[in-house]
This record gives structure tokens, sequence and C-alpha cells, in this order.
């Protein structure tokens, strides 16, 4: 029983580890021992499986609590677009017909056949990410980059994508961005900004610590095929475990 509660609670869950399997193994002895009543050493089984699942479940908790805390996720992704921005705006000057209704026409927003628009801010706890621009063919800005970056494979060309991550949480110590964002093409395959080994042209910072309210814009370059460059989206994590959220490329 005493193991059962130290299971119970987050801070003690290595002593319910400790004693729960003790308490299964002399359960488990007491049943085969002859001329002994089994009562006990049913209850201690029963009590020993049923604090090792209640262990596991508070441990789970446990973890995804501090993964939350550790990249500021929220699990509840909202996004904003240029129009709802503009359309706030004009609300606030009272000017007529300014309101809009979202309707159903958005419930499917944010997928890869409904992609949000250029501009959009994808928010996911204490982090902002916004696309701010697309260049469908950025050849000449990467070639200019540096000397030693490679042209892209025939058939295909580096797009670049501009964005600026914020930060919008407290911690003192700050925090990195681990923003994920990816270019998917219209045929569904997935494409990473790493897959290509050219210097980016103003790259995207997501290595130094953000403090409350800072930001970091930059570029992410990514080699696609030539004849559908824009007809593929931009798939958006805004933390590493929150929902994905796609962006049109123009």
């Amino acid at each position: 029983m005493v193991g059962f509660i130290f299971a119970c609670i987050p801070g003690a869950l290595i002593v319910g580890w400790i004693l729960l399997p003790i308490a299964f193994i002399l359960g488990i002895v007491g049943l085969f021992l002859a001329g002994k009543r089994k009562g006990t050493s049913i209850a201690a089984v029963i009590i020993a499986i049923v604090g090792i699942v209640v262990g596991f479940v508070v441990f789970a908790t446990v973890v995804t609590n501090a993964v939350d805390d550790a990249f500021g996720g929220s699990g509840d992704v909202s996004v904003s677009t240029p129009g709802e921005t503009a359309d706030v705006a004009a609300a606030d000057a009272g000017a007529p017909g300014s309101t809009s209704d979202s309707g159903a026409s958005s419930a499917d927003q944010g997928t890869r056949g409904n992609p949000y628009p250029l501009g959009s801010t994808i928010s996911d706890g204490d982090w902002q990410v916004t696309v701010n621009s697309v260049t469908l063919d950025g050849g000449g800005a990467v070639a200019a980059e540096n000397l030693f970056n490679d042209a892209a494979p025939a058939g295909s060309q580096y797009l670049l994508a501009n964005v600026t991550v914020t930060y919008t949480g407290t911690d003192p110590q700050g925090k990195t961005p681990f923003t994920t964002i990816a270019y998917v093409t219209a045929e569904g395959n997935t494409v990473n900004s790493f897959d290509n080994m050219v210097v980016t042209p103003d790259s995207l910072d997501t290595y130094s610590p953000l403090f409350e309210g800072a930001s970091t814009t930059g570029n992410l370059v990514f080699t696609v095929p030539s004849a559908s460059a824009g007809n593929g989206t931009l798939a958006v994590q805004a933390t590493p475990f929150g929902d994905k959220v796609f962006v049109a490329v123009n």
C-alpha cells in the first residue's frame, strides 16, 4: 500500500517503482507457500499491479507537462491571417461593415488543400511563427550568397521562405526556438531545409535563445520541383509537438 501511495506522488515516483515490484514478488511467493492464508498475498499482488499502472499514468503526465514547459507549447494552435488583422484594425477604427464571419468556409483552413495565405501567424503557447514571404525562384539570391553554393539540380529550383519567429513567454533564461518548417510538394513529398547544403542568404537563426517579446527573422531554402514549385505548401509547426498548419507559397 505504501508503494501505491508513493506511485501517485509525482515527486516520489521512484520510491513507488521500487516498492511495488517488491510487493508483487513477495505476494507471488506468498501464494505458493503451503499452509499460509492467501488473502494478504492476493491483496499485495492486486495492489502492486494497480499501483504500477497508476505509476505509469502519473509518469506520462509528468513527462508531458515537462515537455510542454520546455518547448512552450500549449497544444492549442491558433492562426491569424492578414485579412483578420486588417478587419480588427478597421473595427477598432469604427469603420462600417468591418466585422467578418469566418464561418464554415474556414473550418478546414490550414490543410494542404486549403492552406492559409502568406503573412499568416501561427501561435502555439509561447511561440508565434509568421510566414512573411516566399521567393519561388531564389536561385539568384542563393548563388550571390556564396561562391561555392551549387546550382539546384536539373528540374529543380531553390525556394526561399522568409519567416519570423517570436517568443511571447516570460522565462527569465529565455528559450531557443524549436520551430519546424518544411515544404510539401504538390505530390505530397516533404522537403526539408536541411536537405540541401547551400549557404542560406540571411539564414533564420534558430540556435540563439529569445527572451520575452523578442523575434528572429530570416530565410529557409528548399530545393523544390521547378514544374510545380508554386503548387506546394509550407508545413509549419510552431512547437515540436504542435499541430502542423499549412501555408500557401504564393
